[in-house]
């Protein structure tokens, strides 16, 4: 049995979402006040579901209950293909239609729920993609902050007939790397996590490498890639961070490495830490924006200008 949440920690629950009559369904956790600070929305890798961000395997490593307990609002979404969507989108849906799905479920969430000062997109893996596509295409105010990634890149570390598919797992071993990297229970409770890899997505997969720098070129937004210590899937080395970056003109990206973590980084030991560096960038990114040249200049130098007045 998974241990039980600490007392007082934030309640997660299950949504439905309507993407333009695609049934979304997902994890929500909201933080005690009635405005978030911000909105999370958390989007899983392939052959996941929205639960590889509520860990249960030990008190402290789910996302959604660490950020809805510093005031955030977290959204994990079964993206389309999986879920609630599964039996309406049987093969799943290619890169540009999950992006207009997840765009319209946010669009309606937003209207109903105040998300505070913004929206940080944070995809796994395959989620990621989603994650990188929907901040290049959105419009007003679903405009992300940022964009935090982890387990994804350019280029594969494997031959593309090794990768996970609707009737391959892959290798099971690079998707989790040592075994002292998870609590015991992980291994356990994420088989309860797994879903089928959908024939389109699957497919899009190995097209990754040649789609990516289009899809990058549109993103306006920061951009952070964790690269886990045993990342397995995918190349993290000079050369090719060299290639994931140079095509993210104007998104000021980054590169974080996660000790003690393998690919499902969130299902780990290091889950927590990981998290809190997700809010972190998201902190981060609020800073930014509020202390931009020009956005907050003329109210700041008024006030200013009244202390001097007050003082002399």
């Amino acid at each position: 049995m998974a241990p039980e949440p600490p007392p007082g920690a934030p309640p997660v629950r299950s949504v439905t979402l309507d993407a333009g009559g695609i049934p979304l369904s997902g994890l929500l956790a909201l933080p005690a006040q009635p405005v978030p600070r911000a909105l999370v929305v958390a989007l899983h890798g392939s052959g996941m579901s929205a639960g590889y961000f509520d860990s249960r395997a030990r008190p402290g490593l789910s996302l959604l209950e660490l950020g809805a307990g510093l005031g955030y609002a977290v959204l994990a979404l079964d993206r389309p293909g999986y879920g609630a969507s599964a039996a309406v989108l049987p093969e799943g849906q290619g890169l540009q239609g999950q992006t207009a799905a997840v765009l319209a479920a946010l669009e309606g969430f937003v209207r109903d729920r105040d998300p505070g000062a913004g929206v940080l997109l944070v995809g796994h893996s395959g989620g990621g993609r989603v994650a990188l596509a929907a901040a290049a295409a959105a419009r007003g105010g679903l405009v992300p902050l940022g964009v935090d990634l982890s387990g994804l890149g350019r280029r594969f570390l494997v031959e593309p007939w090794r990768l996970p598919g609707p009737d391959l797992p892959g290798e099971w071993r690079r998707h989790w790397g040592a075994l002292r990297f998870y609590p015991p229970d992980a291994f356990r409770l994420g088989q309860r996590l797994l879903r089928p890899v959908p024939a389109v997505e699957m497919r899009e997969t190995l097209r990754w490498p040649e789609m990516y720098p289009s899809v990058a070129a549109g993103v306006g937004v920061p951009v952070r890639f964790t690269f886990a210590e045993q990342e397995l899937w995918w190349r993290h080395d000079g050369e090719a961070l060299e290639e994931l970056l140079t095509p993210l003109m104007g998104a000021s990206p980054e590169v974080a490495r996660q000790a003690h973590a393998g690919h499902n980084i969130s299902l780990g030991w290091a889950a927590r830490t990981y998290h809190l560096r997700v809010l972190s960038f998201l902190e981060e990114c609020l800073l930014a924006r509020d202390t931009a040249v020009g956005r907050v200049a003329t109210g700041a130098d008024r006030d200013l200008k009244k202390v001097d007045a007050d003082l002399t």
